[in-house]
Formats: C-alpha cells, structure tokens, sequence
C-alpha cells in the first residue's frame, strides 16, 4: 500500500527501518563496554562476581541499574525516515 507519490511497499521499508534502528539502539544500550568495575559507579556497593561475569563491563549494581532502566527516557518525537507530508500534519 503506498500513498500519493510514493512507490509501493515505501510505507513498510520505512516502518522496517524504524524498528530495526530503534532495535540496534537498545541493543548498544544492553552492552556496556571496557573493563567490569568492582564496585558500583554510583552507590559504592560491591558488584558481584557473577554479575561481572555475565555482564562483561558493568558499570552498576543491581539496584542502581534497576533504578536507571525505571527512568522515563526523553526522546525526540520526529520521525526521521518519514516523508515530507508526514512531516506536515
């Protein structure tokens, strides 16, 4: 189904890319990089070994992780991919 001008299947290729980019976002946001610390960024807390470990480069304990992922994330509302009359409305 394409609207207007554009071609078929535009509408799916740009519905396809925004799930695949937002996809790859929280996957770089899942994998903290460089060396596990032994003791939490922010509170001090020891981290477990198990958790640096399974976790390779952990920056954070258990419960100031939890607490961070609970934390409303602010995010453009502009669709990138979409076209210049979605823009518009």
């Amino acid at each position: 189904m394409a609207g207007g001008w554009a071609r078929d299947g535009a509408v799916e290729e740009q519905i396809e890319a925004s799930i695949e980019d937002e996809l790859k976002r929280m996957q770089a946001r899942r994998r903290p990089g460089g060396e596990s610390r032994t003791h939490c960024a922010e509170c001090e807390e020891p981290i477990p070994e198990a958790r640096r470990q399974a976790i390779p480069g952990v920056k954070l304990c258990i419960d100031c992780q939890q607490e961070r992922d609970a934390r409303p994330v602010m995010r453009g509302g502009i669709n990138r991919r979409g076209s210049k009359d979605s823009q518009l409305k």
